[in-house]
């Protein structure tokens, strides 16, 4: 309790990245990840802006919300607007739909499976249909339970080609489909031809019909209003990650200092013996490894803040433990930060050769949760 309540009263100095201890102990070994609401509710709110106001802006909380906990993050987001969420599963479905009125949508986007009418049903969650026998089985188990409909427009990953999305379309119309969507392959990436074929391409097969449509994620909302059509379904962005940064970061990862030891020259830090120590340096272990989310690959060049300070990771990164260079710093660290402003999720990914959607959904279970301006 002592630990939590430490990081509860942490103060953030914008200017220095320092956490002012507050004068309380730490004595507990797992980390701490902070979501702060205010600056993700500033996201969607600018994300919402760069859209007509006939476009509805939703917001896609698959995967716990990226494992930052989802009943908290719709909770959040119902407060500012949001009405209409996309998850991936229809078990995802039943904890977003408990922390939310039923005057709120949530679609999935994986479909209807074969085992999914009674949850379907019971939470009423939207499934979005991606292929013949999705919609026949819908059409057969639940035929009066709305729906949406996928087209596949080039990324060949979900979604009905365009003869098989022809062949239902009368039947599914009569039925009144919430929406038709599709999915941009590039969006991040602005100058790639794929975009307009892919816009193109929906625009075709869509043009003549009255179902509200949705494209653009939040690289697609970045992309321009010709993307943007009914709706938009910002993900990534909501948190302040590439491709959308405007407003800044929501998440902090800070973990606690177990033990400081020095090593001398010569001697070896971490499994395999990897790293030899070629002056005597102050060494860091801290509570956080890969079973947390911190890459073996990110121990290459890597590195944790300690006050406003770059500490670069020596040896291996292990399970639950990492060891840091902290001879840069006048002061023994009771923490450190994984994730902070001067070392974000981006950064994260760049220096360990992924994107941020991975980094964040590998973060585990382990850290405590704090939801800051809520």
């Amino acid at each position: 309790e002592s630990c939590e309540r430490y990081f509860q009263l942490a103060v953030w100095q914008r200017d220095r990245q320092r956490i002012l201890l507050q004068g309380v102990k730490v004595d507990m070994a797992h980390g701490f990840l902070t979501i702060n609401t205010r600056i993700m509710s500033n996201n969607w709110y600018a994300l919402n802006k760069l859209s007509a106001a006939h476009v509805e802006t939703a917001a896609v909380v698959k995967a716990d919300a990226y494992s930052l906990g989802v009943a908290q993050i719709v909770r959040q987001l119902k407060r500012v607007g949001a009405r209409t969420f996309f998850v991936a599963q229809a078990e995802e479905g039943i904890e977003v739909r408990k922390a939310l009125a039923n005057d709120c949508r949530i679609f999935v986007l994986g479909g209807h499976m074969k085992k999914d009418a009674e949850i379907l049903a019971e939470h009423f969650l939207i499934p979005v249909l991606n292929s013949k026998r999705q919609f026949e089985r819908h059409m057969r188990d639940l035929p009066t339970h709305p729906f949406g409909l996928q087209i596949n427009t080039g990324m060949n990953r979900l979604g009905m080609d365009r003869d098989e999305f022809n062949e239902i379309l009368l039947t599914a119309l009569q039925s009144g489909p919430e929406l038709i969507m599709s999915h941009l392959a590039c969006a991040d990436d602005p100058k790639h031809p794929m975009n307009k074929q892919q816009l193109d391409t929906f625009k075709e097969m869509t043009d003549s019909l009255t179902v509200p449509r949705s494209l653009a994620a939040t690289g697609g909302i970045l992309l321009g209003p010709e993307y943007h059509f009914d709706m938009v379904r910002p993900g990534i962005g909501l948190y302040g990650c590439f491709p959308y940064t405007s407003k800044g970061s929501a998440i902090r990862i800070i973990v606690p200092v177990i033990q400081v030891r020095t090593v001398e020259a010569g001697e070896a830090i971490g499994y395999g013996a990897e790293y030899i120590a070629e002056k005597s340096l102050k060494v860091a272990t801290v509570s956080v490894g890969y079973a947390d989310g911190l890459f073996r690959r990110f121990g290459e060049k890597g590195y944790l803040i300690g006050g406003d300070t770059k500490c670069p990771i020596v040896g291996r990164v292990s399970m639950d433990l990492v060891t840091v260079d902290i001879s840069e710093l006048n002061y023994e660290p009771e923490v450190m930060a994984v994730i902070a402003n001067k070392a974000t999720v981006d950064d994260f990914a760049e220096l360990s050769g992924t994107i941020g959607h991975e980094v964040l959904t590998s973060f585990g279970r382990r850290y405590k949760k704090i939801y800051e301006n809520l």
